[in-house]
């Protein structure tokens, strides 16, 4: 290998170039090549940080915090931890039908968005079926309009699967 220690840095610097434009395998030596390779590196080393392990969801948080939890994870698309977030909620706070019915259209539009949509259809249909009660009226009833509108949604994706 050349010495790269000269009197003039530009000749080290030559030298050295020299060195890798002849000695060097072709992949390095083209810098297009070079990007993709360093690209895909940094993306598989990136996606590899990953977690997918469980979260700890500390045992203080409100069903109120808990819910901004999971809708913040949603939106960052970390679905199994918002999905954590509100099945904490559930068991939780298992009296509080509000935030019951809350985290399970968030369940079930997670799984719409991932589109797992025989899942998501029996997750609303299960949600829509709490309405079926004399006292339906006491239920927040923005959730059974936004379940019946995602499931007519999924009902259109099913649609169109079955013509093609």
């Amino acid at each position: 290998m050349p010495c790269l220690a000269s009197a003039h840095p530009e000749t080290g610097f030559h030298i050295w170039f020299s060195y890798l434009a002849f000695y060097s395998p072709a992949w390095y030596r083209n810098s297009m090549k070079l990007r993709y390779i360093a690209f895909a590196i940094l993306t598989a080393l990136a996606v590899s940080c990953v977690s997918t392990r469980p979260v700890e969801v500390p045992d203080n948080l409100t069903a109120a915090e808990l819910i901004q939890r999971g809708q913040e994870a949603s939106d960052k698309n970390r679905y199994d931890v918002s999905i954590q977030y509100y099945e904490a909620v559930i068991e939780r706070f298992s009296y509080d039908i509000d935030n019951i019915i809350a985290a399970e259209y968030e369940i079930a539009f997670i799984h719409y968005k991932q589109k797992n949509y025989v899942q998501a259809k029996n997750e609303f249909n299960r949600l829509l079926a709490r309405y079926n009660i004399p006292d339906q009226e006491l239920l927040p009833a923005q959730y059974k309009v936004l379940s019946n509108i995602v499931m007519g949604k999924i009902e259109e994706i099913e649609a169109e699967r079955t013509k093609k």
